[in-house]
């Protein structure tokens, strides 16, 4: 049984037909990415599976709990690092505050911010932000964490910093969904990879088989990886 099931799924926004017909599944433990040109539907299909936006048509099957990292962060700038990541476990979920705080010290331990509680994000490098974003997601203790290009608004030095810590997460068996456009990443990280085009899948498969693949619109946008 499939964690994340998805069958037919389909989006507009007005006359500008987005995802067109798309099914997907990933197992439990399993690191899904999806790649694919700028305005391909890569995020629009993210934010459809964790209901940010409304599909038009199509089944969502989960019926877990999702964690969700953002491109820009979207960190509180009035709270803390602490109350960032231990907000909503505590209000949402109705967790014990002492277990709550405990987690959240052992995530920031594991991010290499155990001196960064009680600063604020301004304070932080955009690395140090993602960092703590990624916390707050892992904080819900999600059965799938979804990456919306979690490297898009960061340096190269910075990036580097992120990508190692959704490795970690990986050799963890961390169910992932990343959408992303570090290509050497996704081959390197990924189980499954899939290649998106003008709201359709192109290309689905193995890194080896997606990176191999005769489809010529494939070749085009891998065309580094050929040289």
């Amino acid at each position: 049984m499939s964690l994340l099931e998805i069958k037919n799924l389909k989006k507009s926004f007005d006359d500008n037909v987005v995802l067109k017909d798309i099914s997907l599944s990933v197992e439990k433990g399993e690191v899904l990415a999806i790649i694919g040109p700028s305005g391909s539907g890569k995020s629009t299909l993210l934010r459809c599976i964790t209901g940010l936006e409304e599909e038009d048509s199509g089944v969502i099957d989960f019926d877990g709990t999702f964690g969700l990292v953002f491109q820009n962060f979207n960190l509180f700038p009035h709270h803390s690092v602490m109350k960032n990541i231990t907000n909503a476990p505590i209000r949402v979920q109705k967790r014990k505050k002492d277990e709550v705080f405990d987690h959240a010290r052992e995530l920031l331990r594991k991010m290499g911010l155990e001196d960064k509680e009680d600063a604020y994000p301004c304070e932080l490098s955009g690395g140090q932000q993602q960092r703590v974003s990624i916390a707050r997601a892992l904080a819900m203790n999600p059965d799938i964490l979804f990456f919306d290009e979690p490297t898009s608004a960061l340096d190269p030095e910075l990036t580097g910093e992120i990508l190692t810590v959704i490795k970690d997460l990986a050799r963890e068996h961390m169910t992932m969904v990343i959408v992303t456009h570090e290509m050497a990443f996704a081959r390197n990280v990924a189980d499954t990879i899939i290649f998106m085009d003008e709201g359709v899948i192109v290309e689905e498969g193995s890194p080896d088989e997606v990176f191999s693949s005769d489809n010529q619109r494939m070749k085009d946008f891998l065309g580094k990886f050929y040289d």
